[in-house]
């Protein structure tokens, strides 16, 4: 297990981990207007490409993206689910999620 948490995959984490705060403060300002929600929206993405280029320090793009694109999918779509109360509409999509999770596995290993 340890080698599957690397560098690169703990860098992956936080940068989505910084896309999720953006994200939301992106939706928040978006329902209310408050420019305080609009910066730091902007911030988090400050915040996303310095862990994508720590990325591109050690791996290439065609896996920083499938990763980040993966775990991104994953861990803002459980965040959105507890934060905000977002919900899938129907089975398939759950089960899309699903095969995300396997995804990232597959190229991880």
């Amino acid at each position: 297990m340890a080698v599957f948490f690397d560098g690169v995959f703990i860098n992956l984490i936080l940068l989505s981990l910084w896309e999720i705060f953006g994200d939301f403060n992106l939706r928040w300002y978006a329902q209310s207007g408050f420019l305080r929600h609009l910066a730091l929206g902007m911030i988090g993405y400050v915040g996303v490409l310095f862990y994508v280029v720590k990325c591109f320090m050690v791996e290439n793009v065609l896996y920083v993206n499938g990763m980040w694109d993966g775990m991104s999918a994953i861990l803002e779509s459980i965040a959105a689910y507890v934060i905000l109360g977002d919900r899938l509409k129907n089975t398939y999509e759950y089960v899309g999620l699903l095969l995300t999770i396997v995804g990232i596995f597959l190229m991880k290993h």
